[in-house]
């Protein structure tokens, strides 16, 4: 191997910062945006935009420089693969050189551990620029970049190709559930009672319209759609609101109760949790608050009948709006629902899709750990690649 030098990103690459492109977001617009969303999705979601106020050139890496306490996409890098194509968003920095081969580069860059030790898992990182010259670079020979980046490529390649393997049948595992729910749902049976939702409830509502303040030294939760995932509801990292708005948010009847189900009708649309404790929070007018009547349906029964397939397409059918995608609360009323009315079948219903459920988790988790796995692979060996080189330069 030929010595190599060690250097930083300061003194070898050229740095540039993006500008902000919220204000000129247009769906038929001519360039892509670059921004995190953009960079973590591997290119697959973007926003566009007419106005190219930073353009970039084929050939340069693009590096996310803020993400939330223990995020996955801080420093994650992107290569730029076309000319006029792409325009820079704040946020997002732009790094050229001419000492490095692009691929060696990014391979070296993405995810470094140098911008990896900012984040100290409580609060947002914000990476600076100072800090993003400062890191470290090994730089052999343009001919060891080059025969590096072959190597890592097929390593790059093998570990995708498993980790293809493990994303198709971790997509099986969730879908186990969902067939099940559809195939008991989706049609009338006999001795199967047939309602529009708002008959088996007291009451179908939705949040607070009014946006409270809100703080981490606020005292109580205020739920939003992003707080709903796999029937739980996320109260370590969901925003706070005062005393007083919370108050004010009581009188809106924004409170839901205990066997109370939420449902997700604006934006991600279909999440569901049923509420089956007691406890003081208020929820954002994106969630519909939906309390069944307990004398008709076994709130845990509504809470599968919503998760089915065949409900959420019947909801989907419903949606309306242009900027973001929702289901108005009166269409949400009117879709038609089958269940048993003999409440010992709605209880065997309940238990056999819990068991089914456990066993679905269990084989989702299972590929969650390869795939994790898989990563932290893929990690171990760039890092220890240049590592490798690190020892030679020394």
């Amino acid at each position: 191997m030929s010595q190599v030098e060690l250097t930083t990103l300061g003194k070898s690459c050229e740095f540039f910062n993006g500008k902000a492109h919220e204000k000129s977001i247009d769906e038929s617009g001519k360039y892509i945006v670059v921004n995190s969303k953009f960079i973590s999705s591997e290119g697959k979601s973007f926003k566009r935009t007419n106005e190219q106020m930073f353009p970039l050139y084929k050939g340069d890496i693009v590096m996310v420089m803020s993400d939330v306490p223990n995020g996955k996409a801080l420093a994650k890098c992107f290569i730029i693969d076309k000319d006029d194509t792409y325009s820079l968003n704040q946020r997002i920095c732009c790094i050229r050189s001419k000492e490095f081969d692009t691929k060696y580069l990014y391979y070296q860059l993405n995810r470094h551990e140098h911008f990896l030790a900012f984040n100290n898992g409580e609060n947002q990182t914000n990476l600076r620029k100072d800090d993003i010259l400062a890191c470290p670079l090994i730089k052999p020979s343009m001919e060891e970049q080059k025969r590096m980046v072959q190597e890592l490529d097929k390593v790059s390649i093998y570990i995708e190709k498993i980790s293809d393997n493990i994303l198709r049948n971790l997509k099986n595992s969730e879908e186990l559930f969902l067939r099940e729910l559809d195939e008991l749902f989706k049609e009338n049976k006999e001795n199967w009672i047939s309602n529009p939702l708002i008959e088996v409830c007291l009451e179908i509502t939705d949040g607070s319209h009014f946006s409270p303040k809100t703080s981490s030294t606020g005292e109580y939760p205020y739920i939003t759609v992003r707080d709903i995932n796999n029937d739980f509801i996320d109260f370590e990292n969901c925003k706070f609101i005062n005393k007083d708005d919370y108050e004010t948010l009581l009188k809106n009847g924004c409170k839901p109760n205990e066997g109370d189900l939420l449902f997700s009708k604006d934006g991600t649309v279909g999440k569901v949790s049923l509420v089956d404790f007691e406890k003081e929070f208020v929820v954002l007018s994106s969630l519909a608050i939906i309390r069944p009547k307990t004398d008709l349906i076994k709130p845990e029964l509504l809470k599968y009948i919503l998760k089915s397939p065949f409900f959420l397409q019947k909801a989907i059918g419903l949606k309306t709006g242009v900027a973001i995608r929702r289901i108005i609360l009166k269409n949400l009323k009117g879709i038609y629902i089958s269940y048993p009315k003999d409440f010992s079948e709605q209880e065997s219903i309940i238990q056999k899709l819990k068991q089914l459920q456990i066993e679905s988790n269990k084989l989702y988790n299972r590929y969650e750990r390869k795939l994790a796995f898989c990563e932290e692979l893929k990690a171990g060996v760039f890092k220890r690649a240049f590592e490798n080189e690190l020892i030679e330069a020394e």
